[in-house]
């Protein structure tokens, strides 16, 4: 008799995913971004939507709307990233430039306490704890959350950024 086994369980992995658009209709391409994903990940709670001026830009742009959305996962880091690269396409994102203004953004921020560096993926975002519209949202749905770097809770990363602007 053959022997079957069975089907592999991949366990859930809480991840954390920035959003942002500054082009277009910013609600609407955010809105979209999160029913996508919400079709995928369980447990999804997603933070106040905030407008904010433009960090780290090489030339005047229009605000940007973030937020953040926290759920679990059973893809892996890699399959999440393709999927957040496929939603910004599909939302009409181009990347004229490095940091050009875009109708959606969405970065893989968190993926449980894994830190990974790939040539295609940096997990945590290398730049997210010097980013307060990442920050303040993340800290609104998942506070308690520990920087697999630091170890510190999303909340005091975010009140120390607070505290030094």
């Amino acid at each position: 008799m053959d022997r079957v086994d069975p089907p592999r369980i991949t366990p859930s992995v809480p991840v954390a995913i920035a959003l942002g658009s500054n082009l277009g209709d910013r609600r609407g391409h955010l809105l979209w971004a999160i029913e996508r994903l919400s079709g995928i990940l369980a447990n999804v709670r997603v933070s106040s939507l905030i407008e904010t001026e433009p960090f780290d830009v090489p030339n005047e742009q229009p605000p940007y709307l973030n937020g953040v959305m926290v759920g679990e996962a059973t893809l892996a880091a890699e399959e999440l990233l393709e999927v957040l690269l496929t939603l910004e396409r599909a939302q009409g994102r181009t990347r004229p430039s490095l940091r050009a203004p875009r109708t959606l953004d969405l970065d893989l921020i968190l993926y449980g306490q894994s830190v990974i560096q790939t040539p295609t993926l940096v997990v945590p975002h290398p730049r997210f704890r010097e980013r307060p519209f990442v920050l303040q949202p993340l800290a609104e749905v998942a506070g308690e959350w520990r920087d697999p770097v630091t170890g510190k809770t999303i909340a005091e990363i975010s009140e120390q950024l607070t505290a030094h602007n």
